[in-house]
C-alpha cells in the first residue's frame, strides 16, 4: 500500500471557508496540499472542481483528495463519474475511517452548509489516517473497479 503524501484539494463558492482552514489543518498534519480552487466566492461550477482534483487522485497513487460544497453531494456525484474514483460524503469520524478501511475510498466530500469546521477537522483526520486493510475488502473493492471497465 503507497504512503499517502499528498492531498488535492477544491471547493466551490459555497465552500472556501472550510476549504480554506482545512487545507492549512491538514498542513499542519503534514501533508502535502495542492489547492485546486475555487479561490474566491465569486459562484462557481462544482464538477469542475471535482473533475481536477479526481483526476489528479487517480494519477498519483501517493495521494487523497478533500473536495468541499454546500452539501457534499453534488462532490460527489461528479468524482465518482471519473474511472478509478471512489468519492464519499462523509459527515462522522466511524464512517470515514471504514470508507478507507473497507472501501479504499480515494476521494472525501463535505458539505460546508451541514458540519461545522471542527467536526470536519475530526472527520478528515480519521479518513486520512485510516489504512485500507485488503483481504475480503479487496475483493469487493476489485468487484466495484471492474464497473469502471463494463462500459468499454
Amino acid at each position: 500500500m503507497p504512503e499517502i503524501k499528498r492531498i488535492y484539494i477544491a471547493c466551490d463558492h459555497a465552500a472556501l471557508g472550510m476549504k480554506n482552514e482545512i487545507a492549512q489543518y491538514v498542513k499542519e498534519m503534514g501533508y502535502e496540499v495542492s489547492d485546486e480552487g475555487t479561490y474566491t466566492e465569486e459562484s462557481t461550477d462544482y464538477p469542475v472542481y471535482s473533475k481536477k482534483v479526481s483526476e489528479k487522485v487517480r494519477d498519483d497513487e501517493n495521494s487523497l483528495g478533500l473536495l468541499f460544497c454546500g452539501t457534499g453531494i453534488g462532490m460527489e456525484i461528479a468524482a465518482n463519474k471519473i474511472r478509478g474514483i471512489r468519492a464519499t460524503v462523509l459527515s462522522d469520524t466511524y464512517s470515514a475511517a471504514l470508507s478507507r478501511k473497507h472501501n479504499n475510498a480515494n476521494v472525501a466530500c463535505f458539505g460546508a452548509r451541514v458540519i461545522g469546521i471542527e467536526t470536519a477537522k475530526s472527520v478528515v483526520k480519521a479518513f486520512l489516517t485510516a489504512e485500507f486493510e485488503g483481504g475480503r475488502h479487496q475483493r469487493r473493492v476489485d468487484m466495484i473497479n471492474a464497473f469502471d471497465k463494463a462500459d468499454d
